[in-house]
């Protein structure tokens, strides 16, 4: 019985260790606090509106988009609430 209970302590932390292992290299995983932690709210949405004028320019938004998103961004919102879903065109990489 102390055998298999050893067993599975074991399994549990080795899977915990891979679980955090790929959490860590998957590239959709955050690796910094938001910006508003570390400089404030107006930093942080002036760096979304910048983040929005590139993503305009670059095309992989279309104007509708990029205005119901700048308004939103005048309204102290950083994120929009329906997600990444709206944009145009598919992800490259």
């Amino acid at each position: 019985m102390a055998g298999v209970i050893a067993t599975l302590a074991g399994v549990l932390i080795l899977a915990g260790i891979v679980y955090d292992t790929v959490r860590l290299i998957t590239p959709d995983e955050p690796r910094r606090p938001p910006l508003a932690r570390l400089r404030g709210r107006r930093p942080a949405l002036e760096e979304a509106e910048r983040r929005l004028v590139g993503l305009r320019l670059n095309h992989r938004i279309d104007e509708a988009t990029y205005q119901r998103r700048m308004s939103g961004i005048a309204r102290g919102q950083r994120r929009t609430t329906t997600g990444p879903s709206d944009t145009t065109g598919e992800r490259h990489g």
